[in-house]
């Protein structure tokens, strides 16, 4: 079957029966397989290498070849990403100008072309130089719900994520520092540790956190989520206590600027519905405030609070309702 069409189906049922007439040519010197996560393979070593090692762990075949040009793309970085895996999956290479057997045995048309094998068989594959991040999802996907499998990146990231909102930040920091010290340049984990710094009260380690962050990543929304919290805290620690704030709101409902401090003063304090219902307010009775600065301030607390949090969706709808009545 032509590697194209079995891609498509992200499964190769055709591909599965490869004759072992060739790969067993070597006869009883067939060299065993060693324990490294890396390695060429060849038509001889090939049953060794990949079928019967995928019935212990995932294999990942790398067919290449020397004049291919996105294979030398790919090849740092398939290996990079099978590393962080620390052990999930191991990776194969094959040179096909040395070996044609076998890829023209599984209809492989184009390189760089990697095929998954899983218990002796091909499970799923991909062509071309993907990113990196496109390989750690298909090596997340490919290892899921193994027995013994340790949790993949993205089950860490969410556990944390999970930990940091139920009010465990210590925890959370634990588990984002573990995945940095396999990958530190995995945003999302760097954005949650200044996360957990930000819950715990210590902003300057969250500052210094995010200045971790290249400058080409800076635009990433988890990233300016927390650099948006960052913002309001600093904001907030200006202000006076809650209850002067809001002793000056009710002694004069039009004081614009004590009704705004008093949003971001609830807001750090957690009480997100009566900060937003506050610079509605503003919005409501002086759009032009301050260079419209209450609608602003909102938008604010919707990009930290994150855009499905329940006070972001309510607090959008009902600035839209005020904005387009």
């Amino acid at each position: 079957m032509p590697f194209g069409r079995a891609r498509s189906a992200q499964k190769f049922p055709n591909t599965g029966e490869v004759d072992v007439t060739i790969i067993e040519q070597g006869g009883d010197s067939m060299p065993q397989a060693g324990s490294a996560l890396i390695k060429d393979t060849t038509t001889r070593t090939f049953m060794q290498d990949v079928i019967e090692e995928s019935k212990h762990q995932p294999v990942l075949i790398d067919f290449w070849a020397p004049w291919c040009g996105p294979c030398r793309q790919l090849t740092p970085i398939i290996e990079k990403a099978v590393t962080a895996a620390k052990g999930r999956v191991k990776l194969v290479k094959m040179n096909i100008d040395e070996n044609p057997e076998i890829p023209g045995q599984m209809g492989i048309q184009s390189i760089p072309a990697v095929i998954a094998f899983v218990d002796g068989r091909p499970a799923d594959g991909f062509m071309g130089a993907v990113p990196e991040s496109q390989i750690t999802a298909f090596i997340d996907k490919l290892t899921a719900g193994r027995p013994g499998a340790e949790p993949t990146t993205t089950e860490l990231l969410e556990e944390a994520a999970g930990l940091l909102a139920e009010g465990d930040p210590a925890t959370a920091a634990a588990i984002y520092g573990e995945i940095i010290a396999g990958d530190a340049g995995n945003i999302a984990a760097i954005a949650g540790l200044a996360d957990c710094y930000v819950a715990s009260g210590a902003i300057e380690q969250a500052k210094q956190t995010l200045e971790l962050v290249p400058a080409a990543k800076r635009e990433e929304a988890a990233v300016k989520a927390v650099q948006a919290k960052i913002d309001l805290n600093e904001q907030a620690s200006a202000l006076g206590p809650v209850t002067e704030l809001e002793q000056k709101v009710e002694a004069d409902p039009r004081d614009h600027q004590a009704r705004f401090d008093l949003a971001v003063a609830l807001n750090a304090a957690g009480q997100r519905e009566p900060a937003t219902a506050h610079l509605l307010e503003i919005v409501k009775r002086d759009r032009k405030w301050n260079d419209d600065g209450a609608r602003k301030q909102l938008l604010q607390f919707f990009e930290a609070w994150g855009p499905t949090d329940e006070a972001t969706v309510d607090g959008r709808r009902r600035l839209s309702t005020i904005l387009f009545a």
